[in-house]
């Protein structure tokens, strides 16, 4: 295969979804026989970007070198195994052709555990994006480090319109409108609400003119789409409630089942199901210490944080709890 990336035209059916491709993760797009872009440098997105996981969303700068095997056996999730082990293959292989390469829009798990592992490949630099400092849901940009002397613009954003007082929108009918043109999830960022006003949406460049024409409609409300800059991008912190719960210990089933106020015994059942993490790495055992700063998320039941804890004069512990709305 040749070291650089020639030109290329892209058309809708390169970059919508592929039934063949394992689901939980597509590189961007084909180009000839190389499965990436290169594109030039503009946003870099804010560390605060993961509370929990400090320092996610930046500028990564391997030292030490190893195998992509040795490295994912430090992956504590190991339900994301495969997308780290896909994402170490592309960073070694655009180190060694002095390219820069891009994967698709990662869950928090794939970005945490990939950015850990990258960290140990000599030669390499990563940089994470998601279109504004809180973004969840970001794209890699690997590449070397001579390579990389700039940051990669791999991220547009889209403005959807349309008569939503009478009809309110959830973010699962834009999701859904834009899944049902037949872009993959993976092509998609963050979808940021907007009430009245409709939504904005984080999409990989390739495909704004296409869904600009594409999407006509969210639910029964007519749409217009309009491609924005980022600096147009009006994001809030989000909606929390924050209450105190007073509990013996420290552990997990404990606090979150205060948290979430649910049963002891159904989080048992939810952590033994894997559908319970902490700092976006699942947990399986009941007894895990929870600490200032840990985000905790239940499927089904939303997210987390752990505040302010203080021990009380009895010995037991105030933690102060904050649900994410």
């Amino acid at each position: 295969m040749a070291g650089t990336i020639t030109s290329f035209t892209i058309t809708p059916l390169t970059v919508l979804r592929r039934t063949t491709l394992n689901p939980t993760f597509r590189f961007p797009y084909c180009l000839s026989n190389n499965h990436f872009s290169q594109r030039k440098v503009k946003f870099l997105c804010n560390p605060a970007n993961f509370p929990s996981v400090a320092g996610l969303c930046h500028l990564v700068h391997a030292s030490k070198g190893d195998s992509s095997e040795v490295l994912i056996k430090g992956v504590v999730d190991k339900n994301v195994l495969e997308d780290v082990r896909r994402v170490l293959e592309m960073a070694k292989r655009a180190s060694s052709r002095r390219e820069i390469v891009h994967t698709d829009f990662l869950t928090p798990p794939v970005l945490k555990e990939s950015m850990h592992a990258l960290e140990k490949l000599a030669d390499v630099k990563a940089v994470a994006q998601g279109g504004y400092p809180q973004a969840e849901r970001c794209r890699l940009s690997v590449g070397h480090s001579e390579a990389m002397t700039t940051t990669p613009d791999i991220v547009d954003a889209l403005s959807v319109t349309g008569n939503f007082g009478l009809q309110p929108c959830s973010h699962s009918h834009f999701l859904g409108a834009i899944l049902g043109t037949g872009i993959a999830r993976e092509k998609l960022g963050d979808i940021l609400l907007q009430g009245e006003k409709g939504a904005q949406i984080l999409i990989i460049p390739e495909l704004v003119d296409f869904l600009v024409t594409a999407m006509d409609k969210v639910g029964n409300v007519p749409v217009t789409c309009t491609r924005i800059p980022l600096l147009a991008l009006e994001y809030a912190p989000p909606r929390t409630k924050t209450f105190k719960t007073i509990e013996a210990s420290l552990r997990l089933d404990a606090v979150a089942s205060a948290g979430y106020k649910i049963s002891r015994s159904k989080l048992v059942d939810l952590i033994s199901k894997g559908d319970v993490r902490v700092n976006w790495s699942p947990v399986t055992k009941n007894g895990t210490t929870l600490k200032t700063g840990d985000m905790v998320s239940v499927s089904g039941h939303g997210r987390l944080k752990i505040g302010e804890i203080n021990t009380t004069r009895k010995g037991k512990f105030a933690v102060e709890v904050i649900q994410f709305l």
